[in-house]
């Protein structure tokens, strides 16, 4: 069997967006110790496959950090290979709040030395003593606390379509940015409630670690983080203190937690909260476009941009030749041609 994806990714996106197939969306991670990642990883492969499942997952030493989608008629036995495995045995699966079925359209794994880049030297502070993992009771219990401080350990981007009331929203680009920056801003705040969110829970894991090594007493952390949160609070008929939109990894670029819209458009400024890549193949900048602005810049951040589009494919080959833009998708956001870019 090949262990990885071999046809054009234009054709399974249209594959995607026609099937009528029912699909669950879903993310995982484990903190694990794996001695042989990429032997871990084809065994996963191949695995995952025989379920149908499609996503993103990354493997290191360190562990699993997975976001995928689930046949809903394979779910089932999914979870039982989930549970009957050494490796990943009774992980907690965060189900998406706000699910089309699209969110992906093949299936990724790769190896790296972390599953999530945080800049951090492990070996300097123990990993395991984690912060208090907090239910949706409790956190909404800590919000109200004078004595508490809540942090987004998200990137720009992210916070800026939704967060918690009253958190700290660092201007980061990165999780490995963030780190000192929230720090640098919470020096003055070590003996207060320390409550971070991100959004299934994997940053948080690793940074309320680091911060009680740092000197932090009183540190905690939302289980699950926002995607659970929503999920818990609606089942249990308890309020939402998150507002707006919860920015996800995926095809979909965020799910609906509640009704309010906190972001505007970037081109114009009106109201809107809905991510999108810019169609230039050249940029595609990370940006909130409203429906209006989308027309008028055929789904491009700039005049340049839909220039550019509007060229024969082999001149717009031309222009964007040597311009290697990777996985910038998710991490860029930024450009002086955004206006009404906070």
């Amino acid at each position: 069997m090949i262990l990885h994806n071999r046809v054009n990714k234009k054709i399974l996106k249209e594959k995607i967006q026609q099937s009528d197939e029912k699909r669950i969306t879903l993310s995982f991670y484990r903190y694990v110790k794996l001695p042989d990642p990429q032997a871990y990883r084809d065994q996963l492969y191949f695995d995952l496959s025989k379920f149908g499942v499609f996503g993103r997952i990354y493997v290191a030493e360190e562990g699993v950090n997975a976001q995928i989608s689930v046949p809903e008629a394979h779910f089932d036995a999914f979870e039982q290979y989930i549970n009957a495995s050494e490796e990943l045995q009774g992980e907690r699966l965060n189900v998406a709040v706000d699910d089309d079925g699209k969110s992906f359209f093949k299936l990724k794994i790769q190896v790296r030395n972390k599953i999530v880049a945080d800049g951090l030297d492990d070996k300097s502070f123990d990993v395991t003593k984690r912060g208090v993992h907090l239910k949706v009771e409790e956190f909404n219990k800590l919000a109200n606390d004078p004595n508490t401080v809540i942090v987004d350990m998200r990137n720009h981007y992210e916070s800026e379509v939704g967060h918690f009331k009253g958190a700290i929203t660092p201007d980061v680009d990165t999780f490995k940015q963030a780190l000192p920056v929230v720090e640098e801003i919470l020096q003055d705040k070590k003996d207060k409630n320390i409550v971070m969110y991100c959004t299934g829970g994997i940053r948080c894991e690793k940074a309320s670690a680091y911060y009680k090594h740092k000197g932090f007493k009183n540190v905690f952390q939302l289980e699950g983080g926002i995607i659970e949160y929503a999920r818990r609070a609606q089942e249990k008929g308890l309020e939402n203190y998150f507002v707006g939109k919860n920015f996800v990894f995926d095809e979909r670029l965020g799910e609906r937690i509640s009704d309010e819209v906190i972001s505007q458009c970037h081109q114009c400024g009106a109201p809107c909260d809905d991510h999108t890549n810019c169609k230039n193949d050249g940029c595609h900048l990370l940006f909130i476009q409203c429906d209006k602005c989308a027309k008028e810049y055929e789904g491009c951040c700039s005049p340049e941009c839909k220039d550019v589009i509007n060229l024969p494919e082999e001149e717009q080959k031309k222009i964007r030749q040597g311009k290697n833009k990777g996985r910038q998708v998710f991490k860029k956001g930024r450009s002086e041609k955004l206006l009404f870019k906070k």
